[in-house]
Parts: structure tokens; C-alpha cells; sequence
């Protein structure tokens, strides 16, 4: 209220309330119920900065937490055990696309050779897709990892991955590299905001910080984060939005723990009814006149004398027992769609899911991990690109012209493993009805079987012509045609005829022309 109302309330209280009364109406019609500070609202106060204002002071604490929640809690390991089998899951199968089937076979083998934790990785201990799988966990829990191109003799090229925290980024580094960058967070960045170096912490072996940070460039590293704003600039942990409600389910389930605990239990009371002391002599064989019990447990089967005149009461804390199910489905099913899963992923509980309900939850869950597998394969891509240039480089690869046609040489494709079917007989029906109606193409199922087309028409190929030698009906076995192996080779040109006949165009399997000169055969009896 201004002075003007505040004149009226001394004169007219009746006057001033309704003016306010109307002024707040007035408000309600100008702007949005979600910005208005009425009873529900007042609490809530809150402005706009910049990503990274927003997120510098809380980014440490979170991942700390995030952390924290990684180890103690199984509903944190269960979202990132569903991202890793999702996301990464038994690995990616590389497809060169060079042009030349003989070079991108050599590729390829030398591609599975790298992916050794001894080829792969500076430290020797971890493989590729052990490489691949951390990143994932660390983006879910840490907001990211940075990874360094190291260019080291040795093994298969001389090219290595160097997996290292967020937390090794010098965040206390302000002097540039290059007069006109700024440095915040440990990244340096030119004019438009574009990274263009990382100041690395040093640390001896056990882990005590050097004094001065190291400077990289950007083109050797690969800063593995999602960005939701344009003004952010470094990351946040995935998990911030249900860190406290996974904390406070964890609390929860104790506490429900301990009073199912206490409800268990059982015990008793002695009631004595002899004085706490006497005088003279006593029957009674502790002192003080009375029998001890103490140190006397309940064991089952248990006969035990009482005092005389002492009572025995049962303390039995029984009440209604909780059911926490409903609530932590619920909690879990938040949880879940925070991260942008389903209950079933997250919980793993497939009780009252139909076929329809699972499969429909796992094309949504699947739409989900789509984001991190545009993620994962980019920095895939990038460090084949860099494989393949250290093989060239190295001489493991005769490519002439490569430097030419560099991006010829460098296509390339990526087939994940696929999962298995939840309903082999469901899948497979609407597959065909799928390529038979032609809403999907040959190419596109084997790619979501994972495999390449071309190689899966080798193997049928291969699988029928051995079938044709050994008398085998394998197209029927395979297609459901009914058709015979000896029909199957008279299909083939000049199956079945004699040297010398085929320019007569004999009959398929006729050693020679028919007994009256070879002209058309009579039609059958019906």
C-alpha cells in the first residue's frame, strides 16, 4: 500500500480494504498466477542470472552429493546401471566405409586390436568400452569427463586416450594463454565463447597437487558434457534435479526399516512384589532380598524360575505395519521420469506390465538414450578419425591420397549390439509384416539386429548354396517357401542340362530332348 492508501486506511479501514482487494484483482488479470506472490507463492523467490552464475556456486556441492549417492544409494546405481546397459551395453561395432572392402577390413581389424586396454588407454587399464561405460556414469553423476588425445609410441598406433575428473580443471587459473581469451573455470575461451584450451591440475602419484596447472589445446581434448543453455559453460551433474528425492527415500526406507525392526521385537517385564530391601536373614539368593535377572535373556525353549510373587509382562510393540510400496513406487516412478526413464527402468518391477505397456516403455526409454548415444558416438567418431590418421601417419595404412579425399577415407558407421526380443514370436511377425509392406527395408532391420545387410546376404547365400550340394531344403527351412533344393538349382542358368544341349533350351533336369522330337508335352490328367 502506497501513502495515499495508507491516509484512507486511518479515515476509512472499510475503503483502504477494498481498494487493495481490487488492486490485487487488477494485479491477477495483468500477469501469470506462476509470478504472482499471493499465500501459495511467497516462499518462493527467485531471479535470473547466467548458467554458469547460477551453477558455479552450487556445481562442486551437487556433484559432491551426487557422489555421495552413487555410493550409498541402490536407486542412484540403478538409473546408471540402466544408462550403461542402454547407452554403451556390450559395445559398438565399427563399419568402414572407404570404398575398398580389402581396406576396410584391415581397418576394422586393427580398430579391434586398439580397443584393448593395453592399445588404448595410457594407463593400460581399461578397454574401450570399459572407457565408454565410465563416461556415462561420470556425465550421470559428475556432469561430465574430460578426455586427452595422447600421442605415445607403442601398441597397435601411436594414439591413447587419457581419461581425467572435472575436478582437474584449475579453476583458480586467470592468466590466458593467448592475450584477448578469457580463462573461467579452468577452459579458456576466445571472443564468441568457443574453447579453445584446458588448464590441467598436476598431481603427483599419490595424489598431492604441483604448483603450476598445464596448459592443452582444445583440438587434444574432448570435453564429454551436455549443454542446456547457451550461456553455460561448464557442466552439472544429470542428477540434480532428483538428488533430494532420492535422498529422501533413502531416509524414508530407513526409517521404515528401523520401525519394522522395533515392531519385531519382544520383550519383558518383571513385576516384583517383595520391598526393594529387608532385614534378617533371606531364602532369596541375591541381595537385597529379591532375585536378580538381570544379564537373563529369552532364549527359545527357555524355563526360567520366577521370584515368589513376582509377574512376568510382555511387551510386544506390534502396530500397523506400514505399507511403503505404494510410496515408493511412486518415488521411484518420479525418480525415474526425472532422469527421463520409466518406473520399469529404473525399478526393474515388471509386476501388472502387459507387452504392450513394456514395449511402449522401452521406445520411450530408448528416445532417452538416444540423446547420450549422439553424445557417445560424436566422440566415437572423433577419436577413429584420429586412429585412422596415426595408422596413416604411423605407415599401418597404404592410403594413397588420403590427404586428398580425407573425408572419403574417414566415413565410416557405427552398429551398437542390439537387445533381445521380449516377445521373439510378436517381434518377428511385425518385422515381416514391417518389409513385407514396406515400411521398413531389408538394410533397416539388420541394422537393428546390428548387423551389416551386406554381410547378412553373404551368410543366406552361403548357407543355400552349401544346402544345394549336400540335398537340403535350406530355403524352406529359412524362408518357409516349401521349395526343394533340386528346384532352387534349376533355377540357376543352364542347371540340369547336358553339355551341348542348353542352346535347345531343354527341360531342367532332362538329359536330353523328349521321345517325339521335343516339342510341347501333352497336359497332365487332371
Amino acid at each position: 500500500m502506497g501513502w495515499f492508501d495508507n491516509v484512507i486506511a486511518a479515515v476509512s479501514p472499510r475503503r483502504a480494504y477494498e481498494r487493495e482487494l481490487w488492486r490485487q484483482g487488477l494485479d491477477g488479470l495483468r500477469g501469470y498466477d506462476a509470478a504472482g506472490f499471493d499465500r501459495v507463492n511467497a516462499g518462493w523467490r527467485v531471479h535470473n542470472e547466467s548458467a554458469e552464475t547460477t551453477d558455479r556456486h552450487s556445481r562442486d556441492v551437487v556433484r559432491a552429493r551426487a557422489r555421495d549417492l552413487e555410493r550409498n544409494s541402490d536407486i542412484t546405481q540403478a538409473i546408471l546401471h540402466a544408462y550403461k546397459r542402454n547407452v554403451v551395453g556390450k559395445g559398438y561395432t565399427l563399419r568402414a566405409m572407404t570404398g575398398d572392402d580389402n581396406l576396410d577390413k584391415r581397418i576394422e581389424t586393427a580398430w579391434k586390436r586398439w580397443c584393448k586396454a593395453r592399445n588404448c588407454d595410457v594407463t593400460g587399464e581399461q578397454s574401450f568400452n570399459e572407457i565408454l561405460r565410465m563416461m556415462v556414469e561420470r556425465k550421470k553423476v559428475d556432469g561430465g569427463m574430460i578426455v586427452l588425445y595422447r600421442y605415445t609410441p607403442g601398441g597397435v598406433v601411436p594414439f591413447k586416450l587419457q581419461c581425467l575428473e572435472v575436478d582437474e580443471l584449475d579453476q583458480t587459473q586467470a592468466t590466458p594463454h593467448q592475450r584477448g581469451n578469457r580463462v573461467v573455470g579452468g577452459i579458456e575461451y576466445n571472443i564468441h565463447r568457443r574453447p579453445v584450451g584446458y588448464w590441467i591440475r598436476q598431481y603427483d602419484i599419490e595424489g598431492w597437487q604441483l604448483m603450476d596447472p598445464v596448459y592443452i589445446e582444445a583440438k587434444d581434448v574432448f570435453f564429454y558434457k551436455s549443454k542446456h543453455r547457451p550461456s553455460q559453460i561448464r557442466e552439472i551433474s544429470d542428477m540434480a534435479p532428483t538428488i533430494t528425492r532420492i535422498r529422501d527415500t533413502n531416509e524414508f526406507i530407513t526409517a521404515v526399516a528401523i520401525k519394522e525392526r522395533i515392531a519385531a521385537l519382544v520383550g519383558l517385564v518383571i513385576k516384583k512384589t517383595m520391598p526393594s530391601g529387608g532385614t534378617g536373614r533371606s531364602n532369596w539368593n541375591s541381595k537385597g532380598g529379591q532375585v536378580d535377572y538381570s544379564g537373563k535373556k529369552m532364549t527359545p525353549g527357555m524355563i526360567m524360575e520366577l521370584g515368589a510373587g513376582d509377574d512376568v509382562e510382555v511387551v510386544d510393540p506390534k502396530g500397523a505395519a506400514t505399507d511403503a510400496t505404494a510410496f515408493l513406487k511412486t518415488q521411484q516412478g518420479l525418480i525415474g521420469a526425472g532422469q527421463g526413464l520409466s518406473y520399469e527402468a529404473v525399478s526393474r518391477d515388471m509386476n501388472g506390465a502387459t507387452y504392450s505397456s513394456a514395449r511402449q516403455n522401452a521406445l520411450e526409454d530408448e528416445n532417452t538414450y538416444t540423446e547420450e548415444i549422439e553424445l557417445l558416438t560424436a566422440f566415437m567418431s572423433e577419436v577413429y578419425e584420429n586412429f585412422v590418421i596415426s595408422g596413416v601417419l604411423s605407415g599401418l595404412f597404404q592410403m594413397p591420397g588420403f590427404w586428398d579425399h580425407k573425408e572419403e577415407f574417414l566415413d565410416h558407421t557405427w552398429v551398437k549390439t542390439p537387445k533381445k526380443w521380449i516377445d521373439p514370436a510378436k517381434e518377428a511377425s511385425a518385422d515381416k509384416i514391417a518389409l513385407q509392406s514396406g515400411q521398413k527395408t531389408f538394410q533397416d532391420l539388420q541394422a537393428e539386429k546390428g548387423k551389416d545387410w551386406k554381410d547378412a546376404v553373404d551368410e543366406l547365400a552361403e548357407v543355400l548354396e552349401y544346402g544345394r550340394k549336400k540335398g537340403i531344403d535350406m530355403g524352406g527351412v529359412i524362408f518357409g517357401t516349401g521349395a526343394t533344393a533340386a528346384q532352387q538349382g534349376s533355377n540357376a542358368p543352364g542347371a540340369g542340362e547336358e553339355p551341348g544341349n542348353q542352346e535347345h533350351g531343354g527341360d531342367p533336369g532332362q538329359g536330353g530332348e523328349q521321345p517325339g522330337g521335343g516339342g510341347e508335352q501333352p497336359p497332365a490328367d487332371n
